[in-house]
Parts: structure tokens; sequence; C-alpha cells
């Protein structure tokens, strides 16, 4: 019987080493030794499907049928991975607990008709899976539903059911046989994830794993996870709203700044075609500290709705709070309204909020916050039918952004009657009034006179 030994490994790179460190001598990080245990030689399984070997061959003589794509029923994910899942790839979709992670591949699992799809649980049994099912609808009678985490079993498994496409939920619940510590560790993580690359390379078969996040968001395991898988997803939104995003961090395939966005319903997650009009919709009467800017999300435009109230501070020292956006650059933004704008705003608190449970990074919606803030100091809407687009530079001027066309035609689709752009752009007019903007206080006269 082979003596097992104990080994310490970084949970960020994977890195070995026989002694505990403070510092990964290869990551440089702080606290991420682990120890495990391992075994000292067991012999490795036979995962290869077929007997031909690799060879050097000419680029211009490689067949590309592999890298036909399986569209999915869902246009969300397929906007996001490229335009379908390649054949023989990897994925892997991260995401908070409770988040939809489950509920999305099964949903897609038993919506894929004519496709024969192998739906992998380490973390649910049969009967809780098809309650889950029955409330997402079942359409695909080739949906396959397994509850193992042995990769040598699962293989077997593979071998006999031959399906088009396996869902692996989750890869912290596998373990190899060939590893003697707890599932979930480092060193299984590294090794259940190289035997599933192996497999879908050498049978041309696509996997699906879904990852754990640690309490910081990142993927649970080693960094070099996401280095052997050939896309990396990332599922976020707030529990307690409807909507949810998918985002790709990483895809061979296709470009990373492409995302679907999603609402969740009784029956599933539903993909939104065109968030616009849910965060962004038509109250009708205008009400102050409320602006709409045009945002992007990757390289998909959309309106986003900013809300802003500002009072008179009760207490010795004003409230800063901001709910979506970046709470330094709120500080920033109300800097540049005292310092350079000459508005009074040191003595009050200032709350925004981004609606529908966005977080926006996008600092071309610089413009759009201070007008919300704005609009609520001087307790004066703005008129109805007003989009803001422009990032403010620290001396208080409006300053070009990125794709300002596609904000423009998002702008006019919603039925937007004017849109404030920066006046160093040259831009033609498509049915919307362009107001050119220099500096906040042209905005602010333009606004409220």
């Amino acid at each position: 019987m082979a003596k097992a030994r104990t080994s310490f490994l970084c949970r960020n790179c994977g890195y070995d080493s026989p002694k505990w460190v403070g510092k990964c001598p290869s990551c440089d990080e702080w606290n991420t030794m682990a120890e495990e245990v391992v075994a000292a030689t067991k012999a490795r399984p036979a995962v290869r499907i077929s007997d031909a070997r690799p060879v050097p061959r000419n680029v211009a003589e490689i067949d590309q049928t592999l890298e036909q794509r399986l569209v999915s029923p869902d246009a969300e994910f397929n906007r996001t991975v490229g335009g379908g899942i390649v054949r023989g790839s990897v994925t892997l979709i991260g995401g908070e607990p409770g988040i939809g992670k489950s509920t999305l591949l099964l949903q897609m699992a038993l919506h894929w008709q004519g496709l024969r799809v192998l739906y992998v649980s380490g973390e649910e049994s049969e009967q809780q899976i098809r309650m889950r099912a029955e409330r997402v609808g079942i359409r695909n009678s080739e949906c396959i539903i397994l509850t193992e985490t042995s990769t040598t079993l699962l293989f077997k498994h593979f071998k006999q059911v031959q399906p088009d496409l396996i869902i692996i939920d989750s890869v912290q619940t596998v373990y190899s046989d060939l590893i003697e510590s707890t599932p979930g560790s480092v060193s299984q993580i590294r090794e259940c994830t190289g035997e599933f690359v192996r497999f879908a390379k050498e049978t041309g078969t696509p996997i699906i794993l879904v990852g754990h996040i640690t309490k910081d968001g990142s993927i649970a395991g080693p960094k070099i996870l996401e280095h052997m898988v050939d896309t990396v997803l990332q599922f976020e939104g707030d529990r307690h709203y409807l909507f949810r995003i998918v985002r790709a961090v990483k895809n061979r395939f296709g470009s990373t700044p492409e995302l679907g966005i999603y609402e969740m319903r009784n029956d599933g997650l539903g993909a939104v075609s065109d968030p616009s009009r849910i965060l962004a919709p038509d109250r009708g009467e205008p009400l102050s500290g409320v602006a709409v800017s045009a945002m992007l999300e990757g390289i998909r435009p959309m309106l986003i709705e900013t809300q802003a109230l500002v009072s008179s501070a009760v207490y010795g020292t004003p409230q800063r709070s901001a709910t979506g956006f970046d709470l330094r650059r709120l500080n920033m933004l109300l800097a540049v309204l005292e310092k350079r704008c000459g508005f009074s705003l040191g003595s009050k608190d200032v709350f925004l909020n981004i609606t529908g449970g966005m977080r926006v990074d996008d600092p071309a919606i610089d413009l759009g916050v201070i007008c919300a803030i704005l609009s609520s100091n001087a307790d004066l809407p703005i008129p109805s039918g007003s989009c803001f687009v422009g990032e403010v530079g620290l001396s208080g001027e409006i300053r070009p952004v990125n794709r300002l066309e596609q904000r423009i035609d998002e702008a006019t689709k919603m039925g937007m009657e004017r849109i404030f752009i920066p006046d160093r752009t040259k831009v033609i007019s498509k049915g919307i009034d362009l107001i050119p903007v220099g500096k906040v206080q042209e905005v602010f006269a333009h606004l409220f006179g």
C-alpha cells in the first residue's frame, strides 16, 4: 500500500511545497498555503479514448470540423460565449450561492431539443433535480441525470451514454481516486479538471463546469483552474433583485466583452433582449433627482436610470452612500462640483442609487450622475426625454467616451428626445437632438436656466 504524505499547496496558483511558508514563492500571495494529504504513487488510469498520438502538422492541413459550434436555445448564452458552444471545449461558470447557476444550466439542458445532454450533479439528489425540472419545464426527452462524484465512474458513464454535452455541477464535489485529499481541495480540483479537459479534447465532447466562489468573489480553487479551461463565465447579480448577468471573463473562441442579461421568474431564468425598457422605464411625470444615462455593458449599449437624493445633513458629518456605483468616484464628482463648479454640497447628505440592482463601472454615466445630484439639490426635475453621456474630468470638463454612436442609437430606439454629449465629438443626428456640452455649468444652465 502506498504511503501517504502531506504537502502544502497554494490555493491561488497551486504551488506545491513540502513545508508551510507564509508567502507563496510562485505568486507572492500571503497565507494561501494549505496542508493536504497526497498519495505517494498510484497508477494513472487511461483516459485516452483514441490510440492516435498527436504529430506535427502544417497549420493549413488541420481539420476545423471540431470548431463547429452547438447553438443553444438560449440566445443570451450564445451571445456570451461567442455564438455557441465549441465542440471539445471546457467552460467554467462561477457565481454566488443561490444566484441561479444550476437553474440556468438545467434549464438549457431541458430546453435543448434533439441534443443528448448528461447533467451530472454532486450536490443534489435526483428528486431535487426533478422538482426544479418541473418548474422550468421539460422539453428535451434526451436529458439524462446522473448523481455521481467519482471521476473513475463518471468516465465509464460517459463512454456508455456518449452524450453530446456534459454538465458537471460542481467541480468542487467530484474527486479522483489518484488523490487522497478531500473533494474541493486544491489538488483534487486541479486533477479532476485536468481529466475533464483531456476527455473533452480527445472526444470532442463539450463540458460545462460549475464552480463555487470564495468570499472575495473569485472562483474557489487554484488560479490555474481558470487557465486550464477554454471559457470562464461569471454569473453576477443581487439576489434581492430580479436581474442576472452572465459575463465572459475569458473566452478562447470569442470576445470577452460580451454578456447576457436574464430575469429571474417563477418558471426559471428568462432572457432579457431589451434591458433598456426595464432599467430605464418611462415614468410619465418627471421627478427631481432622476436622470437617464446611456451606458455600455461589455459592447452592449443600454439605458440606465440614476436616482440621487441630496438633503441637509442632520448630523455633524455629511453622509455619502452609493448603491451600484463606486463610492470613491462619487466623492470625486462631488469634489468637482464643489471646487470647479461652485455648488455648495459639502454640508449635505448625498445618496445615489443605480436602479435594477446593476453595478455600473462605465465612466460615461458621470454626466448623468452629476445631473441627478444637481436636480435633487435644486429640487427641479430634469425634462422628460433627456439622456446623458459623458465622462467628467477633474477640472469640470466633459470628456469624450467610446462607442458614442451606439449609445445614441440606443437612446433613439428608446424614444429619447435629446441627448447631451461631449462637444469634442463628431456624430450625425439620427432622429434625436444632439446637445454638445463642454462644461458642467453648460449642462446646468441648459437644464435649469
